[in-house]
């Protein structure tokens, strides 16, 4: 046996080989949050890169070869013992970077095939350098030769390529576009292997038994402090007395270690990486000033410096603790936000006001310009996956020759950082979906902040007020709201489009303690509500005639008004480049769109937080736009003298027809198919976003409720009753309890503005730990539904598995009245409970969710 370090290039390249994997292998299981980790750790090696930085490349892993049986001396062939989901996932990543790049660069997109994707003089299954096991074959094999394919439901071979395709589309996006080549480099050369080659007769399951024995793993913190106190062997003793052990009480091990890589980054190393912690000290240590070991008094101040600054850490993380009302409130905001990649630029502040550089009024006037930062980018929706970079960067780039508030504002002005100005931050308080970006914390605070805004006499106590965001005009209108709607339409624009474009926007957001009272009603009966709220945003709402566009419109510029006030502007003329208007996230949720799905121009700029008619004309115009042929019309038809931009593709509907778009006998595209603009915006949720109600549920057991309070079942099933018939509500009072007797337990989320049930599985009572296969809401208008959360299903176990997803799409679908596309197994997409009206419906239900327990009964999860 033998084992080597490697790269991807080294192991791949240099002549005709292939990589089997055997058939007892599973098949390919990466999922998106473990593709969206190689995905950071990729760009944080293209940015070494660019940078010329020797640090150290990343690791990603083992793989444990042996020869195949087939092995011919001039034709190599390996089994992939181990490691075949890593050379999977970098040869999908290799690909859809050379698919990305073969219309502008078609020479370099034939050398990423040549280099590592295919032996170019071979045929039939010896074409591929790596051989996938059979189930995934097609697929791999598809995208590899750039031929459509037949795709199973939720296929992760495929979503792997989309993924990537989607990546490299936000990449060249960006406001400092990537190099998609160094992209490339940073796959091949930057991400090293072990890679233990087998000689025949070697127990190559035992190799992999034994790679795969972990213990637990001391942290970086541990091991900084080993290290430290082994060099200091004279007053050690003292030291860990006098100032480790009160550190080490103050903090936990997490924080210690954070609060060690914000040393490292305030004394100028803007881009050391938390996980390179121990070696990046280990090396300030061991090479001084000088080029010699640092002394032991050397190392003493270290600690000190570190005792001493961890009273600012504490203040950062805990806020109360900060004795200056100003920039409590600062700091307090700033943590709710959950802001850590601003700690950096917070250290520095907390420090510089330690040593007398600034005042409290400077610091909190420096503060709000941190704040401001992120404020204004989430309502302008400026992509977070350069703030690390950004924060990172202020000690050592921060102005040394103005005061430390003004060099803030400056450095976060200048070029390349994208802080939107009032202009900017105007127009899309009017336009875009602020619900729908950010987290639902964060809109919280936003809406918080503009109310504080109003200096009412009697502010609210936002902690013991319990407020939730309302919908003034609701998500799901019920007649009297669409009927208004049709009274403001313009042009061809339906009221479902305008209701879609606005219904998000922050004009038409409120905050509320009643939201189970203001439900969906019509606005004549909220006003009444909202006009006895305490909140002063509330009562103007309250004073208004009607609720529509004109009010919705006028109430955001008023709010903007109050915003740019609120949080300060960027400077001008500090070399600030203008954006035009950003494309960014139309671009990135077209690269997501699943196999069999398509969506419409209003749609996509309600996501997008734009006119439909400004939607076309930029995808008539544009070339290159992946997916772009999949916008259609909203009655689903291909609009009108449709041309391609760039190559000719043929005939768009044959085109459609391939990737799993059917069509009605009228031309029409299938509704079912069709992606609203909710379902675009859980296209590219962050990975680690969860339902607003997940995990949060209670269950309704009798005698635990309060006496004279109306319990969660009880209102669920009242606003049920006010919307669907009888026979309806008894079927779902029958579906519950006939989950409950399968062993499940029905809880009911926090969130007010719909009261909702859970089917759960699990432990009663312990958020995020149990499981659901469907979700009930009443309808406030338009008939319950019951939704079936296939996105949170692909995060837990047994569900990962996508056969067990499909498996699950199948037996819904065999419900009369149910018909789901594949396309929609990545989102949440539902039915009416009034289909539960059928006993046979009913029947193939109560199977379905017993099939549904068995499966997580046999996976032992909790």
């Amino acid at each position: 046996m033998q084992a080597k370090e490697t790269v991807f290039a080294d192991l791949m390249q240099g002549r005709t080989q292939q990589f089997q994997v055997p058939l007892y292998q599973r098949t390919y299981s990466w999922s998106e949050k473990q593709l969206a980790q190689l995905w950071s750790d990729i760009l944080e090696q293209a940015e070494l890169l660019d940078s010329g930085a020797s640090a150290s490349t990343h690791f990603l892993g083992s793989v444990v070869l042996a020869p195949s049986p087939q092995n011919e001396a001039t034709f190599p062939r390996w089994l992939v013992v181990d490691g075949q989901q890593r050379l999977t996932t970098l040869s999908l990543a290799l690909v859809a970077i050379r698919d990305h790049i073969a219309e502008g660069k078609p020479d370099e997109a034939e050398r990423i095939d040549e280099d590592y994707l295919i032996n170019k003089r071979k045929h039939g299954d010896e074409y591929f350098r790596l051989l996938p096991t059979q189930a995934d074959r097609p697929q791999f094999a598809a995208h590899l030769r750039s031929l459509p394919a037949e795709q199973t439901a939720g296929d992760r071979v495929a979503s792997a390529y989309r993924f990537f395709r989607r990546k490299l589309v936000e990449a060249q996006d960006a406001a400092s576009a990537w190099d998609i080549l160094r992209i490339e480099q940073a796959i091949t050369s930057r991400l090293t292997l072990v890679v233990v080659s087998a000689e025949r007769g070697d127990n190559v399951h035992r190799i992999f038994e034994s790679l795969n024995n972990t213990g637990l793993k001391l942290s970086q913190a541990d091991l900084l402090r080993n290290y430290l106190f082994m060099r200091l062997p004279a007053h050690g003793e003292r030291i860990y007395e006098t100032y480790w052990l009160p550190l080490q009480a103050s903090l936990t091990n997490d924080e210690l270690e954070q609060l060690m890589w914000l040393q490292l980054v305030l004394d100028g190393d803007d881009r050391v990486r938390r996980q390179d912690l121990y070696a990046a000290q280990q090396k300030h240590f061991e090479n001084g000033e000088t080029g010699a070991p640092r002394t032991e008094a050397e190392i003493e101040d270290y600690i000190k410096e570190l005792h001493r600054r961890s009273a600012h850490f504490r203040k950062i993380i805990h806020p109360e603790e900060e004795s200056a009302p100003a920039v409590r409130g600062h700091l307090r905001r700033l943590h709710d936000w959950q802001a850590v990649v601003t700690y950096p630029a917070l250290m520095l502040l907390l420090d510089r006001r330690a040593r007398g550089e600034l005042d409290d009024d400077e610091t909190a006037r420096a503060l709000s310009y941190v704040e401001s930062f992120l404020v204004r980018r989430t309502v302008c929706r400026v992509a977070t996956n350069n703030l690390n970079r950004i924060f990172q960067a202020v000690p050592a780039q921060l102005p040394r020759d103005v005061p430390v508030a003004d060099g803030l504002r400056q450095l976060f002005s200048a070029d390349n950082r994208q802080w939107p100005g009032d202009e900017e931050l105007r127009e899309k308080i009017r336009s875009a979906p602020f619900y729908q970006y950010g987290r639902p914390n964060q809109r919280k605070i936003v809406l918080q902040r503009l109310e504080e805004s109003y200096e009412h006499p009697e502010p609210v106590d936002f902690d013991a007020a319990q407020l939730t965001i309302e919908h003034v005009m609701p998500q799901s209108p019920g007649d009297e709201w669409m009927e208004m709607l049709k009274a403001d339409t313009v042009g061809d624009e339906t009221p479902e489009d305008l209701h879609s474009r606005l219904q998000h926007t922050l004009g038409n957001l409120t905050l509320t303690g009643v939201n189970a009272e203001l439900s969906n009603h019509p606005f004549a009966r909220k006003q009444g509500l909202l006009h006895g709220s305490h909140l002063e945003m509330n009562r103007r709402i309250a004073a208004t005639e009607r609720w529509g566009p004109a009010e919705i419109l006028a109430r955001a510029d008023d709010l903007a008004d109050r915003a740019t006030r609120l949080w300060p502007a960027p400077l001008r003329g500090v070399g600030r480049a203008e954006r035009s208007r950003d494309w960014s996230l139309a671009h990135q949720v077209l690269a997501a769109l699943p196999h069999g799905t398509w969506t419409s121009y209003g749609d996509l700029a309600a996501y997008a937080g734009s006119g439909a008619q400004a939607v076309g004309n930029y995808l008539a115009k544009t070339d290159g736009v992946v997916n772009a042929y999949r916008v259609l019309n909203a009655d689903g038809k291909v609009a009108d003298g449709f041309q391609w931009t760039g190559q000719d593709r043929g005939d768009v509907r044959a085109l459609l027809r391939a990737d799993g778009i059917h069509f009605t006998p009228t031309g029409a595209a299938d509704p079912a198919q069709r992606l609203t603009s909710g379902d675009l915006a859980l296209l590219v949720a962050g990975a680690e976003e969860e339902d607003e109600d997940a995990g949060v549920g209670e269950t309704a057991r009798e005698g635990t409720e309060q006496p004279g309070v109306e319990t969660r079942a009880a209102r669920f099933f009242r606003q049920l009753a006010a919307d669907d018939a009888p026979a309806t509500v008894a079927a779902v009072r029958e579906l519950i309890a006939g989950w409950e007797r399968l062993g499940g337990w029905t809880g009911h989320g926090a969130g007010k503005t719909m009261t909702s049930a859970f089917l759960m599985l699990g432990s009663a009572g312990a958020p995020g730990r149990g499981i659901w296969p469907l979700v009930l809401y009443p309808g406030c208008g338009r008939g319950g539904t019951a939704e079936i959360v296939f996105q949170h299903l692909a995060k837990r176990e047994p569900f990962t598995e996508l056969s067990l997803r499909a498996e699950l799409l199948h037996r819904m679908n065999a419900l009369e009245g149910v018909s789901l596309p594949q396309g929609k197994l990545e989102l949440r997409p539902g039915f009416r409970l009034s289909v539960l009206e059928d006993e046979q419906n009913r029947e193939i239900l109560r199977q379905t969710l017993a099939w549904f327990r068995d499966r997580w009964d046999e996976s032992g999860a909790v």
